[in-house]
């Protein structure tokens, strides 16, 4: 492993993090991916004009990244005590994970429509999509909600517990401000098309194993073999018709592993955009939100049982 850590401690590191992060949740005050946030705001303006985009989005991505990459390396190198390096990975995982908050964001937003609160459920689902919500139905904003779950179940849970396993700590804090900076500057508009290229390559291929083992753990954790069978078809046909090679897989097994249809027209910046069907089933409702929440708290339990599992069988083969 590059974070020289064994894999049983990496396994019990990676059930700490889970714990904390659903026991303390976000830090409400000064969370460092909020810090990160706002330093990559003024990189941003401060580069992101004149000519040269693409090289000064180049620039921008590495003055973000690699120098707190490395100071999270050297905190740990600097921690010569067993115990403080692995409390500075737990740490480090931690601060990376969004798990619960996934399900804050989310749950109330299912329990909004399930009081048929729809001017409540759009205000919601506003603070965790770009697309419009201001006369969202049920359908549109139940679309939104789990299309946000199963994505962001990968990017903000699986693609950094993956990338802990790689490096450690230090590896999740990569992992996780490389994302960032796709989700602040990956967008195809006029102002960050040139600049947020890189920030969105960089994260295709960081994403790009952890993405397929996310979608195959939404296609092994479908009820049933219909289900694992449906959830496997939805991601072999309908993943290569989506622009991103990370979130196809991801959210079309995870919509064909729920039974639903997601996916299809969806307001962005003040125009339709009329995007490739996922799933396959009837039109997903506001109960689904749970339902997809669910599979993400699933699949994070399997992922630790895997690691715990593989630990053990290596300690006892070297035993």
């Amino acid at each position: 492993m590059l974070s020289g850590l064994s894999f049983s401690t990496i396994a019990l590191l990676m059930v700490a993090g889970v714990l904390l992060d659903l026991w303390w949740g976000e830090v409400r005050r000064w969370h460092p991916l909020v810090g990160f946030g706002n330093w990559s705001i003024v990189l941003e303006r401060c580069l992101n004009q004149g000519g040269m985009r693409f090289a000064r989005g180049m620039l921008a991505w590495m003055l973000a990244v690699l120098p707190l990459t490395a100071l999270a390396a050297l905190l740990v190198w600097a921690l010569a005590v067993p115990l403080a390096q692995a409390v500075a990975h737990t740490l480090m995982l931690y601060f990376c994970l969004g798990m619960r908050s996934l399900r804050d964001h989310n749950l109330p937003i299912a329990d909004a429509l399930a009081h048929n609160d729809l001017a409540n459920a759009r205000r919601l689902t506003s603070y965790i999509v770009s697309r419009d919500t201001t006369s969202a139905s049920e359908i549109e904003l139940t679309k939104a909600s789990a299309e946000s779950l199963l994505e962001n179940g990968n990017d903000a849970v699986f693609g950094t517990l993956f990338w802990f396993i790689v490096a450690g700590g230090p590896g999740a804090v990569l992992f996780r401000m490389a994302n960032t900076l796709d989700a602040m500057w990956g967008y195809r508009t006029p102002r960050f098309l040139q600049f947020g290229c890189s920030a969105a390559r960089i994260d295709d291929a960081l994403n790009y194993i952890p993405a397929r083992l996310t979608a195959l753990s939404y296609v092994l954790l479908a009820p049933g073999l219909q289900g694992k069978r449906r959830a496997w078809q939805c991601w072999r046909a309908q993943a290569p018709a989506w622009d991103s090679p990370n979130a196809g897989p991801v959210m079309s097994s995870g919509a064909g592993a729920l039974g639903v249809e997601l996916g299809g027209a969806a307001i962005y910046h003040g125009e339709v955009e009329y995007r490739p069907r996922l799933g396959q089933g009837p039109a997903a409702v506001g109960a689904d939100i749970n339902r997809a929440w669910r599979l993400v708290a699933r699949t994070t339990v399997l992922w630790l049982a895997v690691a715990c599992t593989a630990a053990a069988l290596m300690e006892y083969a070297h035993a």
